[in-house]
């Protein structure tokens, strides 16, 4: 099942519920703009294989790419979140609770990019409607477990295998350079780099994008009275929308993560960028073939954890990981918590 262009908008234009769901839904996917996508290029601005201005707008351009061509591949992540959560029963209640959750998930990520955290607005859009929906029904039964076992799947293979292919494409590459000219290895690897940005982005697309649209179409099917539906196609004006938003986000404030990501917590050199982005973006593809919903910060920082560890564990500032994965951890409590409390209260208001 889709929705036309011109249909959805009569119907935000009638509903105010369902217009503040979609400005909150755009918010959101904003927010992720300028939180979750500047880690896809924060290692070659850090190894300055390419400026930040060029740089955010090669993110901005291969995030759509990632939204639609993977989109019309495989939309298997936006199902996953989707099915996730059950928002059923009064369609009013149901709308004021995801609003309310995506409230959470703005606060949320809004006050980790104003201290330069690198947050996951994945995990914090899941922790989010899960807190809502808990809400609503007073209670797990919103939660739908066999979905919400591929969020504990996705972090695992996010942490795990970002920080192996990190070490592994690392080593491989130093093995396979080895005994090369260091100038003409340094100036390919400069460019190779842009190409493993440019794919980053894509990956980024592919999986933050079909979240937020996940999102978008159960708040419109929510209106239509239609919340039972559980497949449905992403129109093409959705994944546009999406995309245009995503790399607005980018443009506005994606140097504080880069400065954190790829600045602070590992000094890389360009070798070492490549190794990085390939590691992540290898980890992205499989995550969105099989429909695991995972986070883009967890994985490319991981990534450059691997890459700086193959070379010595000293060369990691474990300073700044320790910051991460404090924050990290206390996502998923405190975004679902603000999302429980949020829907307790809009519902109250409302």
């Amino acid at each position: 099942m889709t929705i036309s262009f011109f249909t959805f908008f009569d119907q935000m234009i009638s509903n105010p519920v369902l217009a503040i769901t979609v400005l909150l839904t755009l918010a959101v996917i904003l927010v992720n703009g300028w939180t979750d996508a500047p880690n896809a290029i924060a290692t070659c601005v850090s190894t300055r294989a390419i400026g930040v201005r060029k740089a955010i707008v090669m993110a901005a351009v291969f995030n759509f790419f990632g939204v639609f061509v993977m989109t019309m591949i495989n939309a298997s992540v936006a199902a996953t979140i989707y099915n996730m959560v059950d928002f059923g029963g009064d369609a009013t209640e149901a709308l004021i609770a995801l609003c309310a959750a995506l409230f959470a998930i703005v606060t949320w990520a809004t006050a980790a990019w104003w201290f330069g955290i690198p947050t996951s607005e994945s995990h914090a859009l899941i922790a989010g409607i899960s807190g809502a929906a808990i809400a609503l029904h007073s209670g797990l039964d919103g939660i739908n477990g066999s979905e919400w076992i591929k969020v504990i799947y996705g972090l695992v293979l996010s942490t795990i295998l970002g920080f192996a292919f990190g070490w592994f494409c690392s080593k491989m590459i130093t093995f396979i350079c080895r005994g090369m000219d260091r100038r003409r290895t340094t100036r390919f690897f400069g460019g190779a780099q842009v190409v493993g940005g440019a794919t980053m982005a894509f990956m980024h697309g592919a999986q933050d994008g079909q979240k937020f649209m996940g999102v978008f179409m159960l708040g419109v099917f929510l209106v239509n009275g239609q919340s039972g539906t559980t497949t449905f196609e992403i129109p093409i004006w959705l994944m546009l929308l999406c995309s245009l938003v995503m790399g607005l986000g980018t443009s506005i404030g994606g140097y504080r993560i880069i400065k954190s990501v790829g600045m602070d917590m590992v000094k890389l050199e360009k070798y070492q960028g490549f190794a990085a982005d390939i590691a992540g973006a290898g980890c992205l593809l499989l995550s969105s073939l099989t429909g695991l919903p995972v986070s883009t910060t967890h994985t490319k920082t991981t990534a450059i954890m691997g890459v700086g560890a193959a070379r010595r564990l000293s060369s990691v500032n474990w300073g700044i990981v320790k910051d991460m994965g404090m924050t990290w951890v206390l996502t998923f409590p405190g975004c679902g918590l603000i999302g429980f409390l949020m829907a307790k209260l809009f519902m109250w208001i409302f």
